[in-house]
């Protein structure tokens, strides 16, 4: 197969490593293929739609490592669906009647895109998956190679996805100042909401990565200054059942004892819960266009702080979310040596023709490869019985 021309993309939300990812792949194929052309499709699958693109010179080329050093995305982000024509219709993206795929795959074919990279989570990805297959079936010889996106880290089979590793210490960056408040009240209960739709893993990280920073420090207990009452409490996640009454008389005796408590809260931790609360009492529930609730309308942090203060009788309760602050950091060293690691197959991928997310694929010996469109699916569940996170729990003696 013969390159000429490569596109990039990036979709979905934030995470710490797009613009790493994005610099990655221009430098790779600036050293193996200096000759082929890169374009760039602004804000994702919206720019694809609307030809809303530009080609990478060579001062962009030269200066492609400077974009590790930042975090969000200079090339913008958008949330698209291209199988969901009804609300590309909406936003004016594609004209009524219109098939989103033929015109994503007409503007492809109309700019010779030989290559599409697109970097992003399940959602971008399988998207990614179903225009390939329309490409193909209509007979357009177009590879697909993806990166996966996600601070979530719930991608399958994919063990570990760009971004996460960096999240999951900013948020607990983000917990060692907001932590700080406990002192700030009597009774004072403190809410940390973190990312995590339906996967519990980046709230679990990112409360052992805080009681490590946590096992660092030096106290001073005479003047008030003790780990306890800067501790982590309760750690929930949506794979664990939450006994709210069990759980809130288990904090109240903490409460009692140190005067504060502090808790991680992955958002969707009983999201079904408030969701039929809110059904039932005639609210509406809004969805995005993949149809996920909008978790920041219906605030999982506010619903169990007001549940949990009550029980335990807080005097002032705080509820603090780490999302944006998290994931629109710049990716870490971690991180960038994945990054580096599937930039550079993603580019070796592409030009001997080969399609795929790339990842280290758990369904056959955590091998770095190309993983078939097909097989690529969101919400993979934590594994609450890693025996890290079960010292977690253990260390801060919650039940389990």
């Amino acid at each position: 197969m013969t390159v000429n021309r490569v596109a990039i993309l990036t979709a979905g939300g934030f995470a710490p490593c797009l613009s790493a990812a994005v610099g990655g792949l221009i430098e790779r194929y600036s050293e193996l293929a200096p000759n082929l052309e890169i374009l760039i499709y602004q804000y994702g699958y919206h720019g694809l739609l609307r030809g809303d693109s530009y080609l990478v010179d060579d001062e962009a080329r030269a200066k492609a490592g400077v974009l590790e050093r930042f975090g969000g995305c200079p090339i913008g982000n958008s949330r698209v669906k291209l199988t969901n024509a009804a609300d590309l219709e909406r936003r004016g993206l594609i004209e009524p009647g219109q098939d989103p795929l033929a015109v994503a795959a007409e503007r492809l074919r109309a700019d010779g895109v030989d290559v599409l990279h697109t970097i992003g989570g399940d959602d971008t990805n399988t998207t990614a998956g179903d225009l390939a297959a329309y490409l193909s079936g209509h007979g357009y010889g177009l590879t697909v190679v993806g990166l996966p996106k996600t601070i979530d880290n719930d991608v399958v089979p994919i063990k570990q996805s760009l971004g996460a590793w960096t999240a999951a210490e900013q948020a607990s960056l983000f917990a060692q100042n907001i932590i700080s408040e406990h002192r700030s009240n009597p009774r004072m209960l403190i809410v940390h909401e973190v990312m995590g739709r339906n996967c519990g893993w980046l709230t679990a990280a990112a409360a052992t990565e805080y009681r490590r920073w946590l096992s660092e420090q030096e106290w001073n207990p005479a003047l008030g200054l003790t780990k306890e009452r800067w501790d982590i409490h309760g750690v929930y996640v949506p794979e664990l059942e939450l006994d709210l009454v069990a759980e809130s008389r288990r904090l109240g005796e903490i409460m009692d004892r140190i005067g504060n408590v502090n808790v991680f809260l992955s958002e969707g931790a009983g999201v079904e819960t408030i969701v039929h609360e809110m059904e039932v009492s005639g609210q509406e529930v809004l969805r995005d266009p993949f149809g996920h609730v909008k978790l920041d309308t219906i605030n999982p942090g506010v619903w169990y702080a007001r549940e949990f203060a009550e029980r335990m009788d807080a005097l002032k309760t705080m509820v603090q979310k780490s999302g944006y602050f998290s994931r629109s950091a710049r990716a870490n060293r971690r991180d960038l040596l994945l990054i580096r690691s599937m930039t550079d197959l993603a580019v070796d991928c592409a030009l001997d023709g080969v399609a795929g997310v790339i990842g280290h694929d758990e369904e056959h010996g955590d091998v770095l490869r190309a993983i078939e469109f097909d097989r690529i699916k969101g919400d993979k569940r934590f594994d609450v019985n890693k025996p890290w996170f079960q010292d977690l729990l253990d260390g801060i003696g919650q039940p389990h």
